[in-house]
């Protein structure tokens, strides 16, 4: 494994974190022609068709692929496009749901019956006092309910994290594919009953390009692409040398959210960002640096 990324490969890094912070603009702008469970519901049914008929099914149990596409189809991408429906600004949201980073490790602590180690503690008190900085600056566009439904999408996605780790290493777009066949029904179940026939309807009728475009992207730029290359290139290096690169997620997408949407960018948010982003270092980071103090 190498350490040290070649230009050309930091490029195509960045362009897989850029896609997936400035995404939640798509998302809003979607959200604006279309109802979220319905914006998610064809998120995932892009996903499956037509790629389900060119890509093998991953060796893994159909209960495992069932389980990774509830927890993300329904529980993180279901959750967060209803939370950003009015309940939380896009550059928020993107930061937010990198929590799922600590509700990862404490899911596989807790299931391991491992405690947290110092730093972790460190790590962790980092991002809720940024959490907590949020709360307390909840307003019109952030709201306790979308700060709520955020943190349920990124305790799902951490869900997700484990299910996938049991498969193994296998393709990660053929098992994001295969795996999204179970998200597409119960998203379309709970579209009908919480939005109805006749938003539905009008949702997909009224669409404009514009909404079509942000249906594709989710599909092929965040899901099909972004796990493609980003699995491609932690087949060349060491997860310590692609991971941190994750960071820069909500650096997108706040940047993307103040300059497309004109999402304000306010002392407490920037130091709210600056907490929570501290402690997703210190925990991606420490590791590493010890591996290399032991070196």
């Amino acid at each position: 494994m190498k350490s040290s990324l070649s230009l050309r490969h930091f490029l195509l890094a960045l362009a897989v974190v850029a896609v997936w912070g400035s995404n939640f603009v798509v998302i809003k702008l979607a959200l604006s022609q279309m109802p979220p469970l319905l914006f998610a519901t064809l998120r995932f049914a892009v996903v499956v068709l037509p790629m389900v008929f060119f890509l093998k099914r991953p060796a893994v149990p159909w209960r495992n692929l069932a389980g990774y596409g509830l927890l993300i189809g329904v529980g993180q991408f279901g959750l967060l496009f209803v939370a950003m429906n009015g309940h939380i600004s896009p550059g928020l949201a993107s930061l937010v749901i990198q929590v799922q980073v600590f509700f990862t490790i404490g899911l596989a602590m807790a299931l391991a019956g491992e405690g947290l180690q110092r730093v972790q503690w460190i790590a962790l008190a980092l991002g809720a006092s940024g959490l907590g900085v949020i709360v307390a600056h909840t307003d019109g566009s952030t709201t306790l309910l979308g700060l709520g439904l955020i943190l349920l999408a990124a305790l799902s996605w951490a869900g997700g994290n484990l299910v996938s780790r049991a498969a193994g290493r296998i393709n990660m777009v053929a098992y994001v594919v295969w795996s999204s066949l179970f998200a597409v029904p119960p998203l379309f179940v709970l579209s009908l009953w919480v939005e109805g026939w006749d938003a539905l309807a009008a949702g997909v009728q009224g669409a404009g390009l514009g909404a079509w475009a942000a249906v594709a992207w989710q599909a092929w730029g965040n899901s099909i692409f972004g796990y493609a290359a980003w699995g491609w290139l932690l087949a060349r290096y060491s997860a310590a040398t692609i991971t941190p690169m994750a960071l820069l997620v909500p650096v997108f997408g706040m940047a993307s959210s103040a300059w497309w949407l004109g999402e304000p960018l306010p002392l407490w948010k920037l130091g709210a960002a600056a907490l929570v982003l501290s402690g997703l270092a210190l925990n991606l980071l420490w590791p590493w640096w010890v591996r290399r103090r032991k070196t």
